[in-house]
Order: C-alpha cells, then structure tokens, then sequence
C-alpha cells in the first residue's frame, strides 16, 4: 500500500505537466469557441452548415480514409516480411521502419515536391523518355497530399499490425496445414482473419494521426487541398476568426477521443480473445 502510494507521487509532476500543457490550453480553446465573438453556441451551427468549412471537413474524411487504407495495406505487407521473413529480410525492414522516424516531417514534403513537381525528378524522367508530352500534375492537389501522408503514416501502422500477427497461435497454421490447404488459402481464411483486430486498430490509429496534418497538405496540396488543421491555422492567422478556428477544433478533439476509445475498446476486444 506504501509502495503504490510512492508510485502514485511520482507520477504527481507528469499529471501537473499535462494539465498545465495540456488542458488548461485545451479548456481555453473551448471558452473561445462560446464566448467569440459573441457569448453562444453559434460558431458550432457555423462550422457544421457553412458549406466551406463542410467542404473542408469532407475533403478532410476523404482524404485521411484513403491514406488509412493504403498506408494499412503498406504496412501489412511490410509486417508480414518482418515478422516472418528470414533475418535478413527482418534486418531491412527493421532499417525501412525506423529510419523515416530519423527524417522530419518537413524534409519528406519537400522530398516528395522534388519528385512530384512538374519539374521534378519523375516528370523530368518521363519526358526525357518520351513517355508524356507535358508534366503529369502530381502535386498541388489531393493526389500529392494523399502520396505524402501515406509515406509519413505507413511505419505507424506496422506496430499495431506486428503486434497482431506475433500474437497469432503457430498450431492453428501447422493444422491449416496439416489439412491440405494452401498457402493463400491460409492467408486468406486463417492468417488474416486472426490479425483483423490489428487490422482495425491501424486503421483508426493512422486515421487519427492524418486528422492533425498540417505541413504535408499545406506544401504538396498547394493552398488546393486544405484540410482541417489547415483551416483553422488559416482562421487564425489570415482571416482572424478565433470563434470559428476554436468550434472547428474542439469538434477535431471531440472526433479523435471517440475514435482514440474505439482504439482501447477494440485492444481490450483483441486482448480478450
């Protein structure tokens, strides 16, 4: 009993630190978004019927679920390599994994504008080839954002997903085996339906990391594809609307603590099982 009254002290400085870095910024924003300009709850009705900030939160699902998708399918294919690769198959993923984590996120928006841009590397390419007569439009739209992000998102849903397939019980494999189905008979009706819950799980968590993009869409969208984070950097700063940019943002908060409990609902489902 001493012992975990000890243990719960230490943990005072870190509880005071994310109170104070935290939720007293956070509880600020919510007063802004009630009081500016004016006392009410009319910038909520505003930020949920004006059809600029709807077009925006739909670009924004759209966008944020396609990267959800393709950086889950990356990274299933990564995972898979290194959870049952040879070691040094292992190796190289391990070194694919962990060095994008070394490289800012900044660095990798202006790598990918290097390659993309009209007279990047990939239409410059092409060209010389003869392949295309005019720069493919790479960037500077949804594309670009969409190639970005994913890059970025991809290492983060390989850990959910090894967790899953380390977990996986070997027996139930040898026996798939055992009784003469093949290998993508196994993948398809044992091996990925035991790694759904990792599967769900990558997809919430890279979903709830692309809600918060904002330097990715800002350089490669081009000001063409603004997302949410953009849209309230803009309401800010450009066009000085603190009511708004707080509505919009407490509805950004409210929107990722539901999908960050489906994530601890769907770890305590997996765990159970």
């Amino acid at each position: 009993m001493f012992r975990l009254q000890r243990s719960s002290w230490l943990l005072a400085p870190m509880l005071a630190f994310m109170v104070v870095a935290y939720l007293a910024p956070f509880l600020g924003v919510v007063s802004w978004s009630v009081t500016l300009p004016e006392p009410g709850f009319g910038q909520y009705k505003a930020a949920l019927t004006d059809p600029l900030v709807q077009s925006v939160f739909l670009r924004t699902l759209r966008i944020c679920g396609a990267v959800a998708v393709l950086s889950v399918l990356g990274a299933y294919l990564i995972t898979l390599i290194w959870v049952r690769g040879t070691p040094r198959q292992r190796l190289a993923i391990e070194l694919c994994i962990l060095v994008p984590f070394w490289i800012s996120v900044l660095t990798r928006a202006f790598g990918w504008l290097a390659l993309l841009s009209n007279h990047g590397i990939i239409n410059s390419t092409l060209m010389s080839l003869g392949l295309i007569s005019e720069p493919l439009e790479l960037v500077r739209n949804q594309f670009g954002v969409i190639v970005g992000m994913t890059h970025f998102l991809i290492p983060f849903a390989v850990f959910p997903l090894a967790t899953s397939m380390r977990n996986i019980d070997e027996r139930v494999m040898l026996a798939a085996r055992g009784l003469g189905a093949s290998r993508t008979r196994i993948f398809w009706q044992v091996f990925l339906p035991m790694t759904s819950s990792g599967v769900v799980g990558a997809l919430i968590l890279v979903f709830v990391f692309a809600l918060g993009f904002f330097v990715t869409p800002s350089l490669l969208g081009g000001g063409r594809s603004v997302m949410a984070a953009e849209l309230v950097y803009l309401r800010v700063f450009q066009s000085p609307d603190w009511g708004l940019a707080s509505a919009i943002s407490v509805i950004m908060m409210v929107c990722i603590t539901a999908l960050l409990m489906l994530i601890m609902r769907q770890d305590r489902v997996g765990g159970g099982k």
